[in-house]
């Protein structure tokens, strides 16, 4: 798999499911992906965010390498964004001083954030499982599932169904579902595990 920052579901049904996960780190770095950019439900619907990366090598460059820029202030408001979209959830409150701390510009290399942040959402869900990184760039891997290029926000999701749940904005846009993991979390709390259980491959 990929790094990813803030996970849509369907990423974390693949890291429910697998018995070990590589997540790929010497890749080329390619744009446009979860790994700098989540989705979450704004009072205007679907809304993307993303972080601001450096590449110190240029097109060339492998994500372990690549940096957070932290210059603009990204992480003001990416947090601002989440509080507006889910402080009317039921579980925003519950779990903020968990996730805000991540909100600070205290990180530079976006790999380790992703990881450090992936940690801990997995700990608030309860699962655990059982992540390595890659040694090194692997075109055809056989013997296991490649995902690295599959879960994008270009692409329709590798999963048949998502039960809705009940979202903040929903009267306003309909139940979206494969959002960033953050929008089960702070609507469903304990039952996030459960939903994602649910889920059909």
């Amino acid at each position: 798999m990929s790094t990813a920052y803030l996970p849509p579901v369907e990423y974390f049904y693949f890291l429910l499911k697998a018995r070990k996960v590589y997540i790929e780190q010497y890749e080329t770095y390619p744009k446009q992906t979860y790994r700098n950019r989540c989705e979450i439900y704004s009072e205007k619907g679907k809304m993307s965010l993303s972080l601001p990366v450096i590449k110190p090598g240029g097109n060339h460059t492998k994500t372990k390498d690549v940096k957070i820029f932290n210059g603009g202030r990204w992480y003001i408001s990416h947090w601002r964004a989440i509080e507006t979209a889910y402080l009317g959830s039921p579980f925003f409150l519950y779990y903020r001083d968990e996730l805000e701390p991540f909100f600070t510009g205290q990180h530079d290399n976006l790999l380790r954030f992703n990881l450090s942040l992936l940690d801990t959402i997995c700990k608030i869900i309860g699962i655990e499982p059982s992540i390595e990184l890659t040694r090194s760039f692997i075109k055809d891997i056989e013997n296991m599932i490649d995902l690295r290029f599959s879960i994008s926000p270009k692409k329709s999701s590798l999963l048949k169904r998502f039960p809705p749940y009940l979202q903040v904005f929903q009267e306003r846009h309909g139940f979206i579902p494969d959002l960033s993991i953050i929008d089960v979390l702070f609507n469903l709390g304990p039952d996030t595990v459960d939903y994602l259980e649910s889920l059909e491959g």
